[in-house]
């Protein structure tokens, strides 16, 4: 090992020491968590939650925040920009590797999602190149419609897609059971 990266392994065990010391939980992203547990003890609790990707337009934050709270009261883990990225991340590229991580991809499409240029656009192509790596019958990108938008002729003539729209609750449940159905089937 280098010695940049034996110092930089280095600095972060003595981070983890740390906060654990001070009676502090830390949390890696994708693994799991680190808990304080007796005296100068601690126990690693890793991730058994589902990662759910929610792509979005920023005109959309309230309705998605509402998504991911959702999904965090169903178990799910959703991984929203807002809550995951630090200051001074490189976000596309931490945008590319949470969705190559994640369970599932939620694409949010709304009138405003589907004119936008950008980042968006750019997560969704990422996304569909992601779910050609998951066997055919497997369900990775979940497309929703927040708002009874043109669903691009792409996502329309690929994939089902779902509405959270007039009927919130009876759309949030078609999603829920997309996911723990696909769970169920990819454990057996």
């Amino acid at each position: 090992m280098e010695n940049g990266s034996w110092s930089s392994t280095v600095q972060v065990a003595r981070i983890l020491r740390d906060c654990l010391e001070e009676g502090k939980t830390v949390v890696i992203d994708g693994l799991g968590a680190f808990r304080p547990h007796g005296k100068r003890g601690y126990r690693f609790l890793a991730r058994t939650a589902p990662t759910v990707f929610v792509a979005y337009v920023q005109e959309d934050t309230k309705t998605v925040e509402r998504l991911c709270d959702a999904l965090e009261k169903q178990g799910f883990d959703p991984w929203f920009d807002r809550r995951k990225l630090l200051p001074g991340q490189n976000w596309p590229r931490s945008i590319e590797d949470a969705i190559e991580a994640t369970d599932f991809a939620i694409a949010c499409f709304s009138h405003h999602s589907v004119t936008k240029k950008g980042g968006f656009q750019a997560e969704i192509r990422y996304a569909l190149d992601c779910a050609r790596r998951v066997p055919l019958d497997d369900v990775f990108l979940i497309p929703v419609r927040l708002d009874d938008c043109r669903m691009p002729s792409r996502i329309r003539r690929e994939i089902q897609y779902i509405d959270l729209f007039p009927d919130w609750d009876r759309g949030f449940r078609r999603i829920a059971s997309v996911i723990t159905r696909q769970l169920r089937r990819r454990a057996a």
